[in-house]
């Protein structure tokens, strides 16, 4: 296989590093990084101070004084991260990064954006073949398109009205490291809301699923409990514990000893990385009937997916049908880093045949099609 150099992008509004665990975009950064060292190719990535990615140069195009000339102080522990493409943030990171690539980049290498059109001023300039890594967004520019899943990619191409498939897009599903997820055969009881506390992400059905049924849950992100815009008023309910963003450590200790995890989510979620994170601990999971979760959620066998708040209640009541290893087996063998790793470099080596031939490149080398393979417990 080619080997391959890589211009990443991070984001200009927030530091790359573990610790902005609420951000599922930085830590897919973070995880593609390492990912593509993994396969022995070339990384160079473009953030603020403060980032902590893995690669071959890190190139700081931002400094945490312009973040707080653009954004003040505030508490990202319980506020929603501040950014818009035309703020302070924004135009410095893109005008670094520009100048940077110009000057590192050489024929055949390939940029990645992770931030849809906010970062296409940068593609636009640096000439590179570009390729969005993980579109979770609808604000889609590249000509070479990677999709959290199957629905999200379908529901793009409506927006967009694109009536055929296009040959250099795919759907990759996000990925994680087991190890930041440890499995937990026993639960405690209790369940959890892991998120923005929005109504649209189902917090109030979260509430009153829980209470109908007896169980105290867990409510967990940014946000406020009581947020007239969102039509919210839980603070005064007794079955409910608050706690703002926490951090990986936290995060994990929730999701492996909640018995289960509530997302009834209202929009057509792009992936919705938090229910893939609880089956790893072997927690199973409850949700809405729509957008990536019939491709993540094994109803019946790693949580239950509805469309009645009945049916939510049944599914809560029901939860210990559920078995924890085979939340794991699945969550692992399909959303790893290992396995979609595999799934990354199949894509990228596609790609690069843009370079040469393209769609009629020949592969001798090929001896199995095993990249878009599923795999199922038991």
């Amino acid at each position: 296989m080619e080997k391959l150099r890589f211009h990443l992008l991070g984001l200009a509004h927030l530091e790359t590093n573990k610790h902005n665990s609420t951000c599922a975009y930085t830590q897919k950064i973070i995880k593609l990084a390492k990912m593509i060292k993994d396969f022995g190719h070339t990384v160079y990535f473009y953030g603020v101070e403060g980032s902590e990615v893995t690669c071959d140069q890190f190139v700081q195009v931002s400094t945490q004084k312009i973040l707080k000339q653009a954004y003040g102080d505030y508490d990202r522990s319980t506020s929603f991260y501040k950014q818009n493409p035309d703020d302070l943030a924004h135009i410095t990171f893109n005008m670094n990064a520009i100048k940077a690539i110009l000057e590192i980049k050489e024929n055949r290498d390939i940029l990645l954006c992770t931030m849809g059109v906010y970062q296409k001023p940068i593609a636009d300039a640096v000439g590179l073949l570009t390729v969005e890594s993980g579109i979770g967004y609808t604000g889609v520019f590249a000509a070479n398109r990677v999709f959290e899943s199957y629905a999200w990619m379908h529901y793009i191409y409506g927006l967009l009205k694109v009536d055929d498939g296009v040959w250099y897009d795919a759907v990759i599903p996000n990925y994680f490291d087991p190890a930041d997820f440890p499995f937990q055969q026993d639960k405690q009881d209790y369940l959890l809301y892991f998120g923005r506390i929005i109504s649209r992400k189902g917090v109030q059905v979260a509430s009153d699923v829980a209470k109908a049924t007896g169980n105290q849950l867990y409510i967990v992100g940014q946000g406020a409990l009581d947020n007239p815009n969102e039509g919210l008023a839980l603070s005064g309910e007794k079955h409910i514990v608050y706690q703002s963003a926490v951090g990986p450590e936290r995060r994990a200790e929730l999701l492996k000893n909640a018995k289960a995890v509530l997302m009834p989510t209202y929009y057509l979620e792009p992936f919705g990385g938090v229910n893939v994170e609880a089956q790893l601990c072997g927690t199973p999971v409850i949700t809405s009937d729509w957008g990536a979760f019939p491709e993540t959620v094994l109803h019946g066998v790693t949580g239950y997916r509805c469309r009645a708040f009945e049916e939510f209640c049944w599914a809560v009541k029901n939860i210990h049908r559920l078995k924890p290893q085979a939340c794991r087996e699945w969550a692992e063998k399909n959303y790893s880093m290992v396995r979609v790793g595999k799934m990354y470099e199949t894509y990228f080596q596609r790609v690069s045949h843009l370079y040469d031939t393209g769609w009629y490149e020949p592969n001798a080398e090929r001896n199995e099609l095993a990249w878009l393979e599923r795999y199922y417990p038991g």
